[in-house]
């Protein structure tokens, strides 16, 4: 694929508006298709919690611990689904936390997981977790494996529903966009059973699932993968805002 050339021709059809009319809804809307999932939905005195690694994290001013602070959230998919969720819903009094952490991975969340959200009593949490799970054992020497992710994250959601009975959970698909940057031919298709592993996890704790990868597959029909991530694996701004739109549908919020 021509990425300069995909590019050259996405900036002029959106300057015609023919992007617009595509949208990042319709966009969504196709990825979804097929999918059968589980609407978590939102209440009256909700506390959300939006938990994971770097993609969650985004910048965040982990000094800023109130619920709705605007630093607190970061700047990427997590600020932008609360700040929807608020404007759309005064009359709910949500409480939405950010407590993402940058390079974590599944043991990394058990190892801080009773300050970073037992002791806030969500009554939704979302987590965005396992894609460092494994990059990092092809970039960064870490010897994890996808037994090690299955078993961690299943002590971690086990450990959550007990100490929260009745939570509700959201869990985001890992998902990497291959030719940008850090995703290569190396990845695969290894990377693909760490995304099945979550969508198997998810049904078997009746999380509502999000299928992100299928959201980016679907994404690139209409703008280079470079357009929607800047190295494979971490949104621009336009992909934190397809993240975004993609969480509120599964959610139902």
């Amino acid at each position: 694929m021509d990425l300069k050339a995909t590019r050259r021709t996405f900036i002029k059809t959106a300057a015609t508006g023919s992007v617009a009319a595509i949208g990042l809804p319709s966009i969504v809307n196709a990825a979804f298709a097929g999918e059968n999932f589980k609407k978590t939905g939102l209440k009256k005195d909700d506390i959300l919690l939006f938990q994971g690694d770097s993609i969650t994290d985004w910048g965040r001013d982990r000094s800023k611990t109130a619920a709705n602070d605007a630093q607190g959230l970061g700047t990427g998919y997590a600020y932008l689904t609360s700040a929807e969720l608020l404007k759309s819903n005064p009359d709910k009094n949500l409480q939405i936390f950010n407590k993402g952490v940058s390079g974590n991975k599944v043991y990394e969340l058990i190892n801080r997981w009773n300050d970073d959200c037992i002791n806030l009593k969500p009554t939704v949490l979302s987590i965005m977790i396992g894609v460092n799970d494994f990059w990092h054992t092809v970039s960064f020497g870490y010897k994890g494996t996808l037994e090690v992710y299955k078993t961690d994250y299943k002590k971690l959601l086990d450990q959550t529903q007990k100490a929260l009975p009745g939570i509700r959970l959201v869990i985001g698909e890992p998902f990497a966009v291959k030719g940008v940057k850090a995703v290569d031919d190396k990845w695969y298709p290894t990377f693909n059973s760490y995304r099945e592993t979550a969508r198997e996890i998810a049904n078997e704790y009746g999380a509502t699932f999000i299928p992100y990868q299928s959201v980016f597959d679907k994404a690139q029909e209409s703008a280079p993968g470079s357009y929607w991530t800047s190295d494979g694996v971490h949104p621009s701004i336009a992909g934190a805002s397809l993240m975004s739109h993609a969480w509120l549908k599964a959610v139902g919020a």
